[in-house]
């Protein structure tokens, strides 16, 4: 069995708090043995690439810090100004630097110069999302011939946005020197594959194998899971009960809906509130008897964007209390704060609705959470929208356009008026997808898909392609 090389922008560090991806990755390197590499997440005054190696449950890890120029351009600018918003359809929020777009390259070099060394002959190579594009290539380029995939975590866009990129053909054709390419979705596949075929010339044959440019790269539509057992364990122990049982007091026998997001302006929150306040509206008598708990822990706060939906969202949330509160209730608990997993288990499993409402997701496993924590006997309702990539597994949830205010508060009023036969059916459902597909599956599916590729086709760069790049 072949060793297993993870590398991603951010390594797992272990403990309790980790998501279900890490403890998938984690697993698969204790299985397999190897190593995971990536950023420390720390500052040095000059890149020196040395290496910080750990032995954490099992696993080996290695970091390498980053100067102040790499983190700014790099992580902070190409990765989350640039290529974030626009592969989450947000144009108009993208930022096209070409200092953005050198720091993303020269970091990606530096990456591929650090971890060249730890990879020995037989390792299969596992490059982990959009921060990576181009590593594939840089690995090539340093004689490396080894089995290579790739895994995108967030949408593919279609081609006419992606377009907007300057360095969008550079961007595609690296990552034809990987040997594997995943994507969660079919949707998000056909996205590359219309890009390949009418800016690159490609032809994809009925494997899903895109040949393009002297080189062929196979495509896999692969949905990564949670690891749904576990997860319904942990709904069970003794923090997530204890958490329940105060949402379940705090909430004094009103009915708990619960959103759980990162602060972003993907994920919908501003519509949702929206959606939500119509709700109140147009439900006067039913008002009274909801509760809408929002958490969403702040994230990349010295981007503009997320400083912006951050005070939009605290202008909403005050002015729906406002207009909506009584001396006795308040409409929005609205948290910026992360809470660990058995919390957030028994958050779950005392809301009785779970709003999750995107406006462009690669999957959304919060989604499969909160149908993992629920109470079999008594479950609750999952609202979800159409344009998360959970949405193609889970067509039992409640499935809304998150743009349409009215949608949301429809599927409200349904959720909360659902008969209990009905909430089991829809549930047991979801429950045997999320169990059956799980993170495991979502694992083996990919690397055994990796480990069948041909050891010639690794080994063949078109002499081509030997330059290039972001």
């Amino acid at each position: 069995m072949s060793r297993l090389i993870v590398i991603s922008n951010r390594v797992s560090t272990g403990g309790g708090a980790q998501g279900g991806l890490a403890v998938a990755l984690s697993a698969a390197l204790r299985e397999h043995g190897g190593i995971w590499f990536g950023w420390s997440g720390n500052e040095t005054s000059e890149f020196s690439g040395q290496i910080s190696l750990e032995r954490i449950d099992g696993v080996t890890t290695a970091t390498v810090d980053l100067e102040e120029q790499d983190i700014e351009e790099y992580y902070n600018g190409y990765a989350n100004r640039t290529l974030w918003p626009l592969f989450h359809y947000r144009i108009d929020l993208a930022e096209y630097e070409r200092s953005f777009a050198g720091g993303y390259q020269r970091a990606n070099e530096r990456f591929a110069d650090t971890v060249r060394p730890l990879i020995e002959p037989d390792d299969l190579v596992w490059v982990q999302d959009y921060h990576m594009f181009p590593l594939g290539r840089e690995l090539r380029d340093r004689g490396i011939a080894n089995r290579i995939g790739f895994f995108l975590h967030i949408p593919w866009p279609p081609r006419r946005l992606l377009a907007t990129l300057p360095e969008a053909r550079a961007l595609v054709e690296g990552l034809l020197d990987y040997d594997l390419i995943g994507f969660h979705t079919e949707e998000w596949l056909q996205s590359f594959c219309d890009y390949a075929r009418d800016e690159l010339g490609g032809i994809v044959d009925e494997d899903n194998v895109l040949s393009a440019l002297g080189r062929k790269v196979r495509l896999i539509a692969c949905p990564v899971g949670i690891d749904a057992t576990e997860f319904a364990a942990l709904s069970q122990n003794d923090k997530a009960r204890q958490t329940f049982e105060r949402l379940q007091e705090s909430a004094v026998g009103r009915t708990l809906i619960v959103g759980v997001d990162r602060l972003d302006y993907s994920k919908g929150l501003e519509e949702r509130f929206l959606g939500y306040e119509r709700f109140l509206t147009e439900h006067p008598a039913e008002r009274k008897e909801v509760v809408l708990l929002q958490i969403a822990p702040p994230s990349r706060g010295t981007v503009d964007s997320y400083q912006r939906i951050r005070s939009t969202l605290e202008g909403l949330a005050g002015r729906i209390n406002g207009a909506h509160a009584a001396l006795d209730w308040v409409p929005i608990r609205y948290v910026n704060q992360g809470y660990p997993r058995e919390m957030l288990a028994g958050v779950y499993r005392a809301s009785k609705v779970g709003l999750v409402t995107p406006l462009r997701d690669g999957m959304n496993l919060v989604a499969k959470e909160y149908v993992a924590a629920q109470d079999p006997d008594d479950p609750g309702v999952l609202i979800l929208s159409r344009f998360a990539g959970a949405a193609e597994q889970m067509q039992e949830a409640i499935l809304i356009n998150p743009h349409s205010a009215e949608e949301i508060s429809d599927a409200l009023r349904q959720a909360i008026s659902m008969p209990r036969e009905e909430r089991i059916e829809r549930w047991r459902k979801l429950m045997n997808t999320v169990v059956e597909q799980d993170v495991m599956w979502w694992l083996k599916r990919f690397t055994d898909a990796l480990e069948a590729i041909p050891a010639s086709q690794s080994a063949f760069i078109d002499a081509e392609g030997q330059s290039g790049g972001v």
